[in-house]
């Protein structure tokens, strides 16, 4: 099986890397690989010419514009990227008969309420990092081709910038920290999402009726602040130097740290559909942010 993934380089993309590696033969590129090949999704019409050269079974598309709040002041740049750049995607993943697994996210929802969302829940995006992900589903589903979307949420990596590192930083200088609270989801390893994706690809090839869109995100859930929380404390319990007392994390809302783009309160997805149609297990969010701070920590 020929596998091209596109967007290698990101926080999902590097861990893709490594777990599609075993399915077949991986072409990986980015806008900056190497010429003559390289996926630039600033430039969607030279992806057809892409796929032809490649002439891959499954696709892979882990390129996105994911700066949310940048994007309010480059709306054609994110739409360009998020959706049109997906559409083309799609209608070549057609016009050769090949499989395409698309990542997209909680903000095509407009966060309102307490439950997780379901698949087919009504959509509502507050941003247009949410609009232009959710018009990238759309052309995807509309071009024909067979397709995985799955949508995730809270996303984080050892590699590159994350939630954790941040907090640790602030924690070890700042006497106070305040963090949101009224934000809720469950954050989600790159890790854990890229061995989902191979093994659902796998499962697809040999029954194409489970293709179609998924939630993908760990299990349980948090908010901004217990998150936060966790990290810190985990940190202190292994003697890394922390400034902030435990009293001294305050909880507060969203509006307390105005941005420019809305984000949703509520990020829950509902993993069932997922869970029980390729028979798979999402863990806890602790046990992958456990797993990150053993990574990132001094020993």
């Amino acid at each position: 099986m020929k596998i091209l993934l596109v967007g290698c380089n990101g926080q999902v993309g590097w861990e893709l890397q490594r777990a599609l590696a075993p399915l077949g033969d991986l072409v990986a590129l980015d806008f900056d690989s190497a010429a003559p090949l390289k996926a630039d999704f600033s430039v969607p019409e030279a992806l057809t010419a892409l796929v032809a050269e490649v002439a891959p079974e499954v696709i892979v598309n882990a390129a996105a514009h994911t700066a949310v709040d940048k994007a309010e002041s480059e709306p054609e740049l994110a739409r360009t990227i998020n959706a049109t750049a997906a559409g083309v995607l799609a209608r070549a993943a057609a016009a050769r008969g090949a499989l395409l697994l698309h990542y997209s996210t909680d903000y095509v929802f407009d966060g309102s309420g307490e439950q997780p969302r379901e698949e087919d829940a009504a959509t509502g995006p507050l941003s247009v990092y949410g609009r232009t992900k959710l018009e990238g589903e759309q052309l995807i589903r509309s071009s024909g081709c067979r397709h995985l979307i799955l949508r995730t949420s809270w996303v984080y990596a050892a590699r590159g910038g994350n939630f954790a590192r941040t907090m640790l930083r602030l924690a070890a200088e700042r006497d106070e920290l305040k963090v949101i609270d009224d934000q809720i989801g469950a954050p989600t390893g790159a890790d854990l999402l890229a061995d989902v994706s191979a093994h659902a690809l796998r499962s697809v090839q040999a029954h194409p009726a489970l293709a179609g869109t998924y939630h993908c995100v760990a299990g349980g859930q948090t908010s901004w602040f217990d998150y936060a929380r966790f990290v810190i404390e985990t940190a202190r319990a292994r003697g890394v130097p922390i400034k902030v007392a435990p009293e001294a994390i305050r909880p507060v809302p969203t509006s307390a740290f105005p941005t420019p783009a809305t984000r949703p309160l509520n990020s829950r997805l509902d993993t069932r559909r997922l869970q029980h149609g390729f028979g798979l297990h999402l863990p806890h969010w602790q046990l992958g942010v456990r797993r990150l701070l053993d990574e990132i920590l001094p020993r």
